[in-house]
């Protein structure tokens, strides 16, 4: 089935894993260097929506994100990246397997209402609500009224972009959208009374993939990418007698890796430090007597 829906005159995928990747919106450019991160290479001829990967027996196909998580869902599609929104609007969380959450994309969906209007959600239950989100706009309101998504008398009508002004032209008493920094809501004279979802990019697969190995060979690159992500390399010498006092301060994912040096009593310690809290370990460590305290960013890593 996973071929089924790519033109004869395409290449062909049959021997294939099929990756989809938006073809462009928020994520795309994410998307394109964390492939690029995890070692696939691939060209894209323009206005084609499929590319071959050179080096890994991979076709890339290009799909708006919304539909992602369906392709995905019902096997034409391997594996894929989208946003956890959409696979929730798209009531396919049962139909996919959620391999990893990518730490990008990140923004929440939420109930924006008119500034200078002190209203909480349930004000708006009965009132006209717009959005390109209508399962889960149905769904939050649904809970509001007690009721069945398909029973609620909230008004909530789809708009599929600009949904920012629908207020603003007498169209909507609220809206629900995406949120990210929230200068576009407070330019359209909005501000958020209620968060239905916190999202973020996620690669998924099917529940059956037709390639499990390659599958999870994928999953482990992109771990190993989110991983030197959020950590360094810290590198110093110590007193053996402080070593107890430096491991608690810097235990590592697992635990550090110790040294002898040829200075008697002294040790070197290695150790992987989350880039947030570098500055203060740094410190602590100056603190109990390390010295040559190096920290060192990571390329890759494997757990």
């Amino acid at each position: 089935m996973a071929n089924s829906f790519i033109n004869a005159s395409l290449p062909d995928t049959s021997d294939r894993m099929l990756f989809a990747v938006p073809k462009k919106g928020r994520l795309y450019d994410q998307c394109l260097g964390l492939l690029s991160s995890i070692g696939i290479e691939f060209n894209r001829k323009p206005r084609h929506d499929i590319a071959l990967v050179t080096n890994m027996p991979i076709a890339l196909v290009f799909l708006p994100a919304a539909d992602i998580a369906t392709y995905v869902a019902k096997g034409n599609i391997d594996i894929g990246i989208t946003g956890l929104d959409i696979i929730r609007e798209s009531q396919t969380e049962n139909d996919v397997a959620e391999l990893l959450r990518l730490g990008f994309g990140k923004c929440k969906l939420q109930v924006q209402a008119p500034l200078g209007q002190s209203l909480v959600a349930e004000d708006l239950v009965g009132k006209r609500i717009v959005t390109s989100f209508i399962n889960l706009t149905k769904q939050r309101f649904a809970q509001l009224e007690g009721v069945e998504p398909e029973k609620i008398k909230t008004q909530v009508r789809f708009v599929s972009g600009s949904v920012e002004a629908a207020c603003g032209l007498g169209l909507a008493d609220g809206i629900v959208d995406l949120v990210e920094s929230g200068d576009t809501m407070r330019a359209a004279g909005l501000h958020a009374i209620d968060t239905i979802l916190e999202t973020e990019s996620v690669l998924i697969t099917n529940q059956n993939p037709r390639f499990p190995r390659l599958a999870e060979t994928i999953k482990k690159r992109v771990e190993g990418i989110l991983t030197a992500r959020q950590y360094v390399l810290c590198q110093y010498n110590i007193d053996r007698k402080s070593l107890d006092n430096a491991c608690l301060i810097t235990p590592g994912r697992q635990a550090p890796t110790v040294t002898p040096l040829e200075k008697n009593g002294w040790v070197a310690v290695s150790v992987m430090v989350e880039k947030k809290l570098v500055g203060d370990k740094m410190d602590a460590l100056s603190d109990i007597g390390a010295t040559d305290i190096l920290v060192l960013n990571i390329a890759n890593a494997r757990a």
